[in-house]
């Protein structure tokens, strides 16, 4: 509840929702985690970052690749994510040519976006766990030299941090790869009848989806009824190497 703040602590709630975008499934269906999309967007733009030639575009989405589930989900759903499954990657991007007479050998905007392609194909999967099908690529401009384009704004981390309040908290946080807790659904632990969500950003160098198996792994130990647990990864602090 926001009552100490009133209409303006339900504004900032739900303005930190929405800069979320999408909960997009994360490793398997039997996983039960789950990454905002923002996090998502700001590790492949790293990964794009690296392929000569391009300069991705801000506007990067990340959705199912089409109807249907993979496989039924293990813990129940958080609030508007999508269910486990394939996801689509739509993006756009400026290719860079090289300048008239010089050395270095112009390359085709097919094999430009093919290179984009692979790249963040590879960054979803190998840097976060998402299982990626399909990568939708759009050329908007030719150009001889790299735009300065400002990079797509992400909300700060400062004030999603949440300190650990009791003993299911803390043990959460000290699992290796915690970062910290965060609470933009409602807590970093809402506990119900029969499961508990648990919310928090990875540190650097700790894959999203390891971190989130031992978290789970960790509370089904530690938790009477052995409820289902399901982790919604809100920031990734860098990627992994």
């Amino acid at each position: 509840m926001t009552t100490a703040h009133g209409t303006d602590g339900w504004t900032a709630a739900v303005r930190q929702r929405l800069a979320l975008g999408r909960l997009l499934p994360l490793g398997e269906a039997a996983d039960g985690t789950w990454l905002a999309e923002r996090a998502a967007r700001a590790e492949l733009r790293r990964a794009a970052d690296g392929v000569r030639g391009v300069v991705l575009a801000d506007g990067l989405r990340i959705g199912a690749a089409g109807p249907g589930a993979d496989g039924e989900p293990v813990v129940p759903l958080p609030p508007s994510a999508l269910p486990p499954g394939p996801l689509r990657i739509d993006g756009r991007f400026t290719a860079v040519s090289p300048p008239v007479g010089s050395a270095a050998p112009a390359e085709s905007l097919p094999a430009l976006a093919e290179r984009l392609r692979e790249a963040l194909s590879a960054g979803a999967r190998e840097r976060l766990g998402l299982v990626v099908t399909e990568i939708d690529l759009r050329v908007t401009a030719l150009v001889t030299e790299a735009p300065a384009e400002p990079a797509e704004p992400v909300a700060p981390h400062e004030g999603q941090a949440v300190s650990p309040q009791d003993d299911v908290e803390r043990a959460v946080a000290a699992v290796p790869g915690v970062a910290y807790l965060t609470g933009a659904l409602g807590g970093p632990v809402v506990t119900a009848p029969g499961q508990v969500r648990v919310e928090l950003a990875t540190a650097a160098g700790h894959h999203p989806v390891a971190v989130a198996r031992e978290v789970r792994a960790g509370l089904a130990r530690s938790l009477p009824g052995a409820p289902s647990v399901a982790v919604l990864i809100t920031a990734v602090e860098a990627a992994v190497s």
